[in-house]
């Protein structure tokens, strides 16, 4: 029994900083990490949502330091948890509300093939090399550029090709 009373349950169960510094600090971290990710990184995470990569990393941030000057009792390290899931939820509902914010959150797609020709500015715009795009139409089953109708780049990053009626 040694080892239970090793434990420091004071400071296990009794939280060392005040609610309010954890609500606002987990609420601007999210929030400005949203915000850089959005404007700087735009579509380029992929399958995984941009939110949803966020909260993966913040949660893992979060459980691992709680963010903020090693918080070591777990209502700190929970509230944070919590607060980011709130704002993740928040913006979601938001997007759903509000169609100005959805089209903030999720942005409407953009033309990188149209009737067989490559849209050069369009995907200039975005970083995508005409590699990218042929590696990804080959993924799909296309290997020539002119039986692609149109392609987009989705909100989520993904690429989604309409093909022609010609085979």
């Amino acid at each position: 029994m040694e080892w239970f009373s090793a434990v420091e349950w004071d400071t296990l169960f009794v939280p060392d900083k005040p609610f309010l510094e954890i609500v606002v600090r987990g609420s601007v971290v999210y929030l400005s990490l949203f915000f850089l990710l959005r404007v700087i990184l735009k579509r380029q995470a992929g399958t995984v949502g941009i939110t949803d990569l966020l909260v993966i990393v913040l949660i893992a941030d979060a459980a691992q330091n709680a963010m903020s000057a090693d918080y070591r009792s777990l209502p700190d390290g929970i509230l944070l948890v919590t607060t980011l899931i709130f704002w993740n939820y928040a913006l979601e509902w938001l997007g759903y509300r509000l169609p100005a914010f959805e089209r903030f959150l999720n942005p409407s797609p953009i033309t990188l093939v149209k009737n067989g020709r490559m849209q050069r500015q369009n995907m200039k715009k975005e970083l995508i090399t005409e590699d990218d795009l042929l590696s990804q139409l080959r993924e799909q089953g296309i290997e020539d550029m002119r039986k692609v109708k149109r392609a987009y780049l989705e909100g989520n990053g993904k690429i989604s090709i309409i093909e022609t009626g010609r085979r």
